[in-house]
């Protein structure tokens, strides 16, 4: 990954400079790695990333109808709606009546799926303490101590994906 210098970009007031660009590189670098991961060294994984994050979704709030599932994920609907058919095929999510609205489907996951979506989360967090182990332990500290300002920008990015989709269009 190439290194800027940390004045190339307008920085906020925050103290030291943080680089918009530099996050964004790291973040996407270490997105990346971990699909490669999975996927090397755990070959029985085969979801594509885009079913696993429809299993996630449901594992925050189920049971959901699709289009729900469209907009917490940023997808078509017309997407969602052939995951959740491969999903069903494989066994991992069963399509219901949703019980607020008896008139809507709703999907969620099944037993099958729950132990595939727990097994993949295992082999990541597994991958990432493999590789925690090899770093220093400053950089570890600093990997802790960046944890819930990880957790505070992802709000912040919710926060303002909510704020943009209530604005009306022009």
């Amino acid at each position: 990954m190439a290194s800027l210098p940390t004045n190339s970009r307008p920085a906020h007031d925050e103290q030291p400079a943080l680089d918009a660009h530099l996050l964004t590189e790291a973040i996407t670098g270490l997105r990346r790695a971990l699909r490669a991961s999975i996927r090397s060294d755990y070959p029985w994984e085969t979801l594509p990333i885009a079913q696993v994050e429809i299993l996630q979704s449901l594992a925050e709030s189920q049971p959901a109808p699709a289009g729900q599932l469209a907009e917490r994920l940023r997808l078509a609907p017309n997407t969602v709606s052939g995951l959740i058919s491969r999903l069903m095929a494989a066994g991992l999510v069963v399509r219901g009546t949703d019980v607020r609205d008896r008139r809507r489907a709703a999907v969620q996951l099944t037993e099958e799926g729950e132990e595939r979506l727990a097994a993949w989360q295992r082999a990541h967090e597994r991958r990432i303490g493999t590789a925690l182990d090899a770093l220093s332990g400053d950089e570890r500290a600093a990997l802790g101590a960046a944890i819930p300002a990880m957790a505070a920008l992802v709000r912040e990015l919710h926060h303002e994906l909510a704020a943009s989709q209530a604005e009306p269009e022009a």
